[in-house]
């Protein structure tokens, strides 16, 4: 098995995308203890401390373990993706069982030049593995690799 240093890092957009998104969580989370806020008689804080400690290590610590854990790497006839920070996932696509590739680009991804690269296999059950936080080009380098791949295999 390989090493985790042998993977490639993810673009560091995806940090701060992955931060804004968290951003937007914390936000409703701050509207509701308002609101809870609000209703206790006496402003004691009880909600909101907690919220805020919360927002702050979704928004400080979360997006740094998110960004650490998840790499990959793409070499000879295989994709290899590895993520997960409490429960790992190790996944290898071998080239001769993708059926198609997408290439996937949220709102928050273009606005961070984002996009993800889906690779669907033969199969049923995890016939699918996403790999996000990709440079646009890159993603696109990357499906156009393993479509050559593919051809090659195919002729």
């Amino acid at each position: 098995m390989e090493e985790p240093d042998d993977l490639t890092p993810l673009d560091p957009a995806y940090q701060s995308m992955l931060r804004l998104q968290f951003a937007l969580v914390a936000l409703v989370l701050l509207a509701g203890a308002t609101v809870a806020e609000y209703f206790i008689p006496g402003y004691t804080g009880a909600v909101w401390a907690p919220v805020i400690v919360f927002a702050l290590w979704l928004l400080i610590r979360m997006p740094m373990r998110r960004y650490a854990a998840r790499g990959y790497t793409l070499e000879g006839e295989r994709l290899r993706v590895v993520r997960g920070i409490l429960f790992r996932s190790d996944t290898v696509v071998p080239f001769g069982r993708v059926q198609h590739i997408d290439v996937n680009e949220g709102p928050l991804e273009r606005v961070f030049h984002l996009a993800t690269v889906t690779v669907h296999t033969a199969g049923t059950h995890n016939a699918s593995v996403s790999l996000p936080g990709l440079k646009r080009e890159d993603a696109m380098a990357m499906r156009e690799e393993i479509r050559a791949a593919i051809r090659r295999d195919t002729q």
